[in-house]
């Protein structure tokens, strides 16, 4: 049927109406003006970067080597002195060593409802800083957080944010088709289509509203292809989405379908067989297929290669959110789609720069002209203010360092070997969910992890159906085998045990099983929130309609 050669056609057709209607936003990026007696970041020569050749990590000493980022992409020329290293520093440890009050730790073990208050009364800590008290603190180790590469408190990364905080302030506050685009903007932009093998990047201000763009902008197409500006049933934009899609993908779909611009159905979790058939008997023409590449709750990949395969039957538009592979997968870093070589068969890949990256704000790589269209029409991103130059500064150092520092990701992946072997299971990344399934019991095993001093959260709904509440373990570069160990005995419990509440047999351990084992998991969630077995058929939204619809 194609290789999607038709959604080139539908695009062209939209940007035109969109032009013939004035309708088209532009990006202009601004010189910001520095600080008195100080030069913008961009306007500063070239000069040497610090790396290591060796795998000394006590401590790390660096010394000066010429570098750059990958891509003849970034149009301005920036090289900041900066410093790269072979090894873990002490500051790695405060990306993974936080510290917990001890008010706060009681209501967090006690599951008491908490705003945060407890460690926001300054009255009380000024109170104990006049008196001399010491205000009683707990050390946690966190293996919870997104900080997969543990570039967040790396020295470069902070410099450069400090850097371009001193000099620009926040940077203009506005809108990105206003004022808030700068040529820091534009250079990150650069690199991060360099990154993902895109013609272009959209840079959004966060992950959540980044998908909500995309859906949204692809929603409006329907509408600015229609004669009546209303798309009729047959005119709508057809959107198949994994049922354990991220909650971002699926407000975005929603929404476009209540817009009335588009249809959703939701195949069962990573079933090639089922969204072929769905695709199969649908007789839109529009069609988009949008997934996770790696699931944030159950660490498993999607099917890529399966799914690049059902692109060139199907032609549809293929959308990814790699919120959680970029930078940790892929010889480069450039996500899963380049650890499964079919990164020319996605149109679109969202992203996010509050993971691995260790920052904030998310993106959107695609062509140029999907590009144009998103800054058009995704209301997301139009109506949002643009990330501050120090965050978007600072990305800009995170993927310079990430590409420097090769021995980030290898660690990251030695810390999933380890942890498989300690606790006689197999994981397939970074993110190892440990389902418990009884609410009760997963925070009991959350409340055991937070005493013996280690920070994991017991996930339940609705972030999770019911019945399969988990302790989600996230690992890090800036973990240490030990940590790993450590940690691995005190789930023990949980795992091993004769009476242990996680077993393989009856709840699964969703990109783990026991060594050797094939078993599938057992729950997956609808979007709608659904528990599902596998293999079975999805349930419905809301009655009646299509089990596969939303």
């Amino acid at each position: 049927m194609g290789d999607g050669w038709e959604w080139d056609l539908w695009l062209d057709e939209a940007l035109k109406k969109l032009e013939t209607a004035k309708g088209l936003g532009f990006l202009r990026p601004l010189l910001t003006v520095p600080s008195e007696g100080s030069l913008p970041s961009y306007a500063y020569p070239s000069i040497a970067i610090a790396t290591l050749d060796d795998d000394d990590v006590s401590p790390p000493t660096p010394h000066l080597r010429l570098s750059g980022h990958r891509g003849t992409k970034t149009f301005i020329k920036y090289e900041e002195a900066f410093e790269t290293f072979d090894g873990l520093g002490p500051w790695d440890r405060s990306s993974v060593v936080v510290n917990i009050s001890e008010p706060t730790f009681q209501l967090w073990i006690n599951n008491i409802c908490s705003t945060g208050q407890e460690t926001c009364d300054f009255d009380i800590l000024l109170d104990n800083v006049m008196e001399s008290r010491e205000q009683p603190f707990r050390n946690l180790l966190l293996f919870s957080g997104n900080d997969y590469l543990g570039l967040s408190a790396h020295p470069t990364v902070r410099h450069a944010a400090a850097k371009a905080a001193q000099e620009h302030g926040m940077g203009p506050r506005g809108s990105a088709l206003v004022c808030g685009y700068t040529y820091y903007h534009r250079r990150l932009e650069s690199a991060l289509a360099d990154l993902k093998k895109k013609e272009d990047s959209l840079l959004c201000p966060t992950g959540f509203s980044a998908n909500m763009a995309v859906m949204t902008a692809l929603g409006s197409l329907s509408s600015l292809l229609s004669v009546s500006g209303r798309p009729t049933n047959d005119e709508k934009i057809a959107i198949f989405s994994d049922a354990l899609n991220h909650a971002s993908i699926i407000d975005g779909i929603r929404l476009a379908e209540r817009q009335g611009e588009a249809k959703v159905f939701v195949y069962r979790h990573c079933d090639i067989v089922h969204l072929d058939q769905l695709l199969s008997c649908c007789k839109l023409k529009k069609k988009v297929v949008v997934t996770d590449s790696l699931f944030s709750m159950d660490g498993d990949f999607a099917p890529m290669i399966e799914l690049a395969d059902l692109r060139k039957k199907h032609g549809f538009l293929f959308v990814i959110d790699d919120a959680h592979g970029t930078l940790v997968c892929g010889e480069n870093g450039g996500g899963v789609a380049e650890k499964f070589n079919v990164e020319s068969d996605i149109d679109i890949c969202v992203g996010t720069l509050s993971k691995a990256v260790g920052c904030q704000g998310g993106f959107i790589a695609s062509s140029q002209k999907w590009k144009q269209l998103i800054q058009s029409r995704g209301r997301s991103f139009i109506f949002s203010t643009a990330l501050s130059v120090p965050a978007v500064a600072s990305a800009h150092a995170a993927l310079l360092v990430a590409h420097e520092e090769k021995w980030r990701q290898e660690a990251v992946w030695k810390r999933v070997k380890e942890f498989s072997i300690a606790t006689g299971l197999q994981f397939l990344s970074p993110i190892i969910p440990l389902v418990i399934g009884d609410e009760e019991k997963a925070l009991q095993a959350s409340k055991h992890l937070l005493e013996s001093g280690f920070h994991v959260s017991a996930i339940r709904p609705p972030a999770v159906p019911a019945k399969s509440c988990r302790l989600r373990i996230t690992l890090s570069a800036a973990h240490t085998a030990a940590d790993v160990k450590a940690l691995a005995t005190i789930v023990a419990p949980w795992i091993c045990s004769p009476t242990s509440v996680v077993k393989s047999n009856e709840l699964s351990i969703s990109s783990a099983s026991r060594l050797g084992s094939t078993q599938r998991p057992k729950y997956s969630e609808d979007q709608a929130g659904v528990v599902v077995g596998q293999g079975s058929k999805s349930l419905p939204l809301r009655p009646p309609g299509n089990s596969s619809k939303l």
